[in-house]
């Protein structure tokens, strides 16, 4: 039942993702970002369920799983396909189910980076392999019982796994598809494309914080003892100490306490806290999370004004930049009693470990991000080549409602009194 819940609670999370995304975007593309966090879901559970749940992990060799495909939950030699996680002593279907939620986590990172101007096709296609064969070989190497989890890597809920992925890959197609039009003059400044409902931004947070305590406790994969509770605590000191390092770091850069950064620096903490939230005390947590949400605040003024580089939600900055943060973090941090309870890797260097778990932990990130960048650039690169990855400038112009669905998000904001044609063109607009 425990992890059951835990499903439902990151499965949830899509809406936290739906109302953040679309309220962080403008209103012409608001039903389109919401929208596609459906398709992209129901994406993922059908490729994974087909192909990515075996290469995560079914037996196989150190570097994806070669057994589970198409996986029946009921038939008895399927289930003993996945001794990587028969220290789980819930059903087969049970660890499907979690498991499921985190690749449509995962796959919902990478929509930011692309978002108001990419072509629903690339959602389908990139989606697809996204969900069946680039996740899951990472997935693989860390919690499948690839080369990764061998040598001790620390990644208890997915820091690297999850967010690091999804924010990689948010950041190739950010880069593949060029800024929005609009956002940057010809001299290089960027001007601010701010998002239209900064209230469905504050409630989707809510809701993907709420949700996080199935993502981190959930990965307890039980209800019984103390670890599942001790984790929950860590995450929720550490998302505090991130709202507020990113509201403050925020106010202090930009002379405003901006709330999208506040929001912002609740999940860059709860990114980072999700690699260390079983291995570190409390007072880690705290520093863990105020030190993502600070980090974070620098990292988008640094894609966005330096870079060069468009990402609409900061995609990258709070998943990928944050991700890498908190996988490092343990290197660090990881108690020894926490370490020997759990049983994975070393104590962290403030911890006398030295620097052996830091090593392991850089070189997670470093092989991750690089897997995940190459992959990305090569599906991206094959679908600009093919169908193409942008969709046109009157399109563009028009937002994604009415061009991709043909139907808006908010009817009433049209001119004619809400009357339109689902091919009207910029210029009728």
């Amino acid at each position: 039942m425990w992890v059951f819940l835990a499903f439902v609670l990151v499965f949830f999370m899509q809406a936290g993702f739906a109302l953040l995304e679309a309220g962080a975007t403008r209103m012409k593309n608001a039903g389109h970002v919401a929208g596609k966090n459906i398709l992209s879901f129901a994406l993922a559970t059908l490729a994974f369920w087909a192909v990515g749940f075996g290469l995560s992990f079914g037996d196989g060799n150190a570097f994806f799983g070669t057994t589970g495909f198409f996986v029946d939950v009921l038939d008895e030699k399927a289930g003993k396909a996945f001794s990587s996680l028969a220290w789980a002593d819930v059903p087969l279907a049970a660890k499907f189910l979690f498991q499921v939620a985190f690749v449509g986590v995962s796959l919902a990172i990478v929509w930011g980076g692309l978002a108001e101007r990419a072509k629903l096709m690339v959602y389908l296609l990139f989606g697809t392999a996204f969900s069946g064969l680039i996740y899951p070989v990472i997935a693989h190497w860390v919690w499948g019982g690839g080369w990764l989890a061998k040598l001790g890597m620390q990644d208890f809920a997915g820091s690297t796994v999850v967010h690091l992925q999804g924010g990689v890959a948010a950041l190739v197609g950010a880069i593949l598809l060029g800024p929005r039009i609009g956002k940057y003059n010809k001299d290089g400044t960027a001007n601010a494309i701010p998002g239209h409902n900064a209230v469905y931004g504050v409630l989707g947070v809510l809701i993907l914080w709420f949700g996080w305590f199935g993502f981190n406790a959930g990965s307890t994969m039980t209800a019984q003892g103390a670890l599942f509770a001790y984790v929950a605590l860590t995450t929720l000191l550490a998302t505090a100490a991130g709202a507020l390092g990113a509201l403050f770091a925020a106010w202090a850069v930009l002379g405003k306490p901006d709330i999208w950064y506040m929001l912002n620096g609740v999940l860059a903490a709860l990114v980072a806290i999700t690699a260390a939230c079983a291995f570190v005390k409390p007072w880690a947590a705290v520093v863990i999370g105020a030190v993502a949400g600070v980090v974070m605040v620098f990292s988008v003024l640094l894609f966005e004004r330096v870079l060069k580089i468009d990402d609409p939600v900061g995609a990258f900055s709070v998943h990928g930049v944050a991700g890498i943060w908190g996988t490092l973090s343990t290197g660090l941090f990881a108690a020894p009693d926490l370490v020997a309870q759990l049983g994975v890797g070393q104590p962290g260097l403030f911890y006398g470990g030295g620097l052996h778990q830091l090593g392991v932990q850089f070189l997670g990130v470093a092989v991750s991000f690089a897997y995940v960048w190459v992959a990305s650039f090569l599906v991206f690169g094959l679908l600009k080549a093919t169908v193409g990855l942008r969709i046109r400038r009157e399109e563009e112009l028009i937002g994604l409602d009415i061009s991709e669905h043909g139907v808006p998000g908010y009817p009433e904001q049209l001119p004619h009194g809400g009357a339109y044609r689902a091919t009207a063109s910029a210029e009728t607009l």
